[in-house]
């Protein structure tokens, strides 16, 4: 892969999750205090991520892979995107914000797909590639954290009673029409469909890359996938809160530290890749999940501050050891014709399925360990994921035989 081309893809991925991290991580504290939602119309709101994701495979299967160049489609969703931000930042009300955010969330998710298709069509070897290219994503997020908190302010306690946390959309609104202009330029991503068959139905709405699942090792995997997103979703949901809540000072930015450890381990997972293999890989993530939630569980912002910036620091394998290798191992499993559609059907397992139910336990667990207004029994609620960690962990363990990552040719 040429330096100029790498140049390109890394630019896009820096935006890609700049703009997520831009205004996702406080969204919950904007509907609270910008918009005086309830606690059932925030998960209303964290839920749209899993509308977009659920959608994602069927918009990718229609035109990404069949009909239009996948770095047309980024730049047209990122700019229908920039304009449903905008007005997102203009809402007072939340029944007026939700329709914007939903509509933005079905626009946003697919690009998640399409920057991986785009990225992956222009490597020979994704396994010692991607990751390089892919950190980048990761700085554009902690840029977007460390903004608000230390440069902006808009988290700081006078911050959020200004109602500062509104800028957020904006500044997002920008990145978003940017990364939309600067798709047009990437490589070309064309479609696979270009080859005179007839398009089946099947072919329209990505059903191919559902035959993935009759490959046992695929098909444990993807249940994996999306089970081990339940207590993703606690952490996406509960950490911002939680820190705040036990009195821990700019808990956006210090939660930034857990993107920092992302881009060390993403530079490993080459090494951990051919030292250890796929499997061994997956399960490092796994166990770190259940740790990170045991520290949680146990610290505090006082003399066991440590054990709370310990379990931030775990991001890195929690994510990259799962995800992003998971994301590898699709595209070897898939064949030329479905990448776009199999790594939207990922898209469908854990941000969509698995998220969604994720949230919606995550909201019942904190509603049960509420003492009292704005106080938890944080201790119990952690200890949830952390055990459904491990189970998960034991499933994956037992019932998925080790496979080495090959491309052909």
């Amino acid at each position: 892969m040429k330096k100029s081309t790498q140049a390109q893809l890394s630019t896009m991925m820096f935006l890609e999750f700049f703009i997520w991290g831009g205004w996702f991580v406080t969204l919950a504290t904007f509907l609270g205090n910008n918009l005086n939602a309830t606690g059932g119309e925030t998960g209303m709101a964290y839920t749209t991520q899993s509308w977009g994701a659920i959608v994602a495979p069927f918009i990718i299967g229609l035109i990404a892979d069949r009909f239009f160049n996948a770095e047309k489609i980024l730049g047209v969703l990122h700019i229908a995107g920039a304009i449903l931000m905008y007005q997102m930042s203009q809402t007072t009300e939340f029944n007026t914000f939700y329709p914007y955010v939903l509509g933005y969330m079905i626009a946003y998710m697919p690009t998640l797909a399409l920057v991986n298709s785009v990225a992956f069509n222009q490597m020979t070897d994704p396994t010692k590639e991607f990751s390089f290219v892919r950190v980048w994503g990761t700085i554009g997020w902690i840029v977007a954290g460390l903004g608000i908190s230390y440069l902006f302010h808009w988290d700081s306690a006078e911050g959020i009673k200004e109602g500062m946390l509104q800028n957020t959309f904006l500044m997002t609104a920008i990145a978003s029409a940017l990364l939309g202009i600067f798709s047009f330029t990437l490589p070309k991503t064309p479609t696979k469909a270009a080859d005179g068959k007839k398009i089946t139905i099947s072919d329209i709405l990505g059903l191919d890359a559902l035959k993935l699942l009759k490959d046992r090792n695929f098909l444990i995997f993807f249940i994996s996938s999306i089970l081990i997103c339940i207590p993703l979703a606690f952490y996406y949901q509960n950490a911002n809160p939680f820190l705040a809540e036990i009195g821990v000072d700019n808990p956006t930015g210090k939660m930034t530290i857990g993107q920092a450890s992302e881009v060390l381990f993403m530079l490993l997972l080459p090494f951990f890749f051919k030292k250890f293999g796929f499997k061994k890989t997956i399960i490092f993530g796994m166990l770190a999940w259940a740790l990170r939630y045991v520290l949680f569980a146990y610290g505090n912002s006082g003399d066991l501050a440590f054990m709370l910036i310990a379990g931030i620091a775990l991001h890195g394998i929690c994510y990259d050891f799962f995800f992003v290798s998971g994301q590898i191992y699709t595209d070897s499993k898939a064949g030329d014709k479905i990448k776009s559609s199999a790594q939207g059907l990922i898209a469908l397992a854990t941000y969509g399925i698995g998220m969604m139910v994720g949230f919606k336990i995550a909201g019942i667990i904190s509603d049960k360990y509420l003492i009292s207004e704005g106080v938890h029994n944080w201790q119990d609620i952690w200890i949830f994921p952390a055990i459904f960690a491990i189970a998960i962990l034991v499933l994956f363990a037992l019932f998925f035989k080790e496979e080495k990552i090959e491309y052909k040719d």
